[in-house]
């Protein structure tokens, strides 16, 4: 992108925060929450996910989680109900979702958007899946595997490529 939207584009105020981490032990499982997990070319260890991709690794915005809450009539809503590998703050994500960036000392490829799955119903009860819509968090293959734990930093490795269009 050239032009000032695209040096716009490739400015973050600092880095991101890993929030919370989980893994699903086997399709359609509990999800498990963990304080550190390597992650492979496949995505996080213990994970169901057993082959390398652009969906390796899930992630969904802090920030977002009271909106969804709010969206589906919820006090709050966990982690751990979404679905999403890991949660960060402090960095917007969907800026992060066509990008390389650092989480820990893990490089991750952004992806694209994660959207939600029909189980968000289940989850979240009538009208889960569309308080997702737009919420969902992004989704990203594993460039360099690595070890990321709770407190690490989330930040993009280089600048641009977000591939975002001008106005």
């Amino acid at each position: 992108m050239k032009g000032h939207l695209g040096e716009l584009m490739k400015r973050f105020s600092g880095p991101g925060r890993v929030e919370w981490i989980g893994v699903r032990l086997e399709r359609h499982g509990q999800m498990k929450s963990l304080q550190n997990s390597p992650i492979e070319v496949t995505g996080l260890k213990d994970d169901r996910r057993s082959t390398p991709g652009k969906r390796a690794v899930t992630l969904i915005q802090f920030e977002h989680l009271p909106v969804i809450a709010a969206l589906s009539q919820m006090h709050e809503v966990p982690p751990e109900l979404l679905r999403r590998n890991i949660v960060v703050s402090g960095i917007n994500l969907l800026a992060l979702r066509t990008t390389v960036f650092l989480l820990g000392n893990v490089v991750l490829q952004g992806s694209g958007l994660c959207a939600p799955c029909s189980r968000m119903e289940a989850a979240l009860g009538e009208g889960g899946y569309t308080a997702m819509r737009g919420h969902g968090g992004i989704t990203a293959s594993v460039v360099i595997p690595g070890q990321v734990a709770v407190g690490d930093t989330v930040e993009p490795q280089e600048p641009g490529g977000s591939g975002e269009p001008g106005c």
